[in-house]
């Protein structure tokens, strides 16, 4: 099977969030860093017309949620394999000489009760100044970095983000913007989700909800029950019931127009497995469209593996095998209430909105490309 790219897709329009470094000189570089539950990821690009060329980039498994389920907090150890990350980080900002960056935290530090202090001591390790970011805003930034997968023909967009510590969901109206400045429109929801009286054909947000469980902090929820298909099962419908909440809960899918939007590790893993890419391939997977059908195939597939299999499996890879199963169950409760014959696989999210944003606050990226 052949990824599926709607047109565009690489172009990022807009502007998005306000400057909060100097503003950088043509041509310079910039950087963006999204710390989360279980991972550090890091990105230093160079804007090029509508998109950006990224230069370098960085992503380890640090696992800083680590036991904050039980206790609160963060724990010593977890906080040190962090700082040594972002160590990392900070070299390689010295090294490509980067001026404009932003450096965001979310669920993890959004809940440990000592955040604040490891918020400083990152600063006194290495110089970085780390902002935690509120779940709406983590949310708004993962819409803003896959708008350009979204097809013409969606009027209704369901934009789908696991982490390791949070879910983001976005119900989004497009029925009154035209067809052809959907994935632009989308921009306009850089002020917030709150919709404008004077805007008649922008796009509106219907509901969206941050769930306090992704692939680390559901796993962590059932590591008591042993046997591997009732754990996925109880994962799966433990996080449909933090749904029900959600505005379009009960109404089900609309049968037109209607696309979902997943971004997360594990639907990239789960594309990677459909694809059967023993090496990942971003160009094969990021715009990839998948049916409902297909993506519960490869989970009966990993169900029918177990833990031994998953972890010697070079689709799904050792960083990965740990978690998949708790995010397929996220992937498979959202899949089960609003079934589709197209979600669009997304390897983008948070970093690249972030880094949308700057580049668009210093006008630096091309509008009409």
């Amino acid at each position: 099977m052949t990824p599926e790219r709607p047109r565009g897709a690489d172009a990022i329009p807009g502007a998005v969030v306000p400057p909060r470094t100097p503003k950088a000189e043509g041509g310079a570089l910039y950087a963006a860093l999204d710390l989360g539950t279980n991972s550090c990821r890091m990105l230093v690009a160079r804007p090029r017309g509508s998109q950006f060329v990224v230069v370098d980039s960085f992503s380890k498994t640090v696992q800083l949620g680590t036991g904050l389920e039980a206790s609160g907090r963060l724990s010593r150890e977890s906080m040190a394999r962090t700082v040594q990350a972002l160590r990392i980080c900070q070299r390689k900002f010295e090294k490509h000489g980067v001026r404009r960056m932003r450096l965001v935290a979310t669920e993890a530090c959004r809940r440990a009760r000592n955040a604040r202090d490891f918020i400083r001591e990152v600063r006194a390790e290495t110089g970085l100044v780390l902002e935690i970011i509120p779940p709406e805003e983590e949310a708004r930034l993962a819409v803003i970095s896959c708008a350009p997968l979204v097809a013409p023909r969606t009027e209704q967009l369901l934009v789908v983000d696991i982490g390791g510590g949070s879910t983001e969901l976005v119900w989004i109206d497009l029925s009154a913007v035209p067809r052809t400045q959907r994935a632009r429109a989308l921009m306009g929801l850089r002020k917030g989700f709150a919709a404008r009286e004077d805007a008649a054909h922008a796009p509106r947000v219907l509901d969206w909800i941050s769930v306090p469980l992704g692939v680390a902090t559901l796993k962590d929820q059932f590591v008591d029950v042993e046997d591997d298909a009732a754990r996925f099962a109880l994962m799966s419908w433990f996080f449909e019931e933090k749904l029900a909440g959600f505005s379009t809960y009960a109404e089900g899918p609309p049968r037109e127009g209607f696309q979902v939007i997943g971004t997360s590790g594990t639907i990239t893993t789960v594309a990677a497995t459909w694809l059967g890419l023993k090496r990942y391939d971003r160009s094969k997977v990021d715009g990839l469209s998948m049916t409902s059908a297909q993506i519960d195939k490869v989970v009966r597939e990993y169900l029918a593996l177990g833990p031994e299999g998953r972890r010697c499996d070079p689709r799904i890879g050792r960083d990965r095998h740990a978690l998949i199963m708790s995010g397929a169950a996220i992937l498979q409760a959202v899949l089960r209430i609003w079934p589709t014959e197209r979600l669009s696989v997304a390897d983008r999210g948070l970093r690249e909105g972030l880094l949308y944003a700057l580049m668009s606050a210093d006008g630096v990226l091309d509008e009409a490309g």
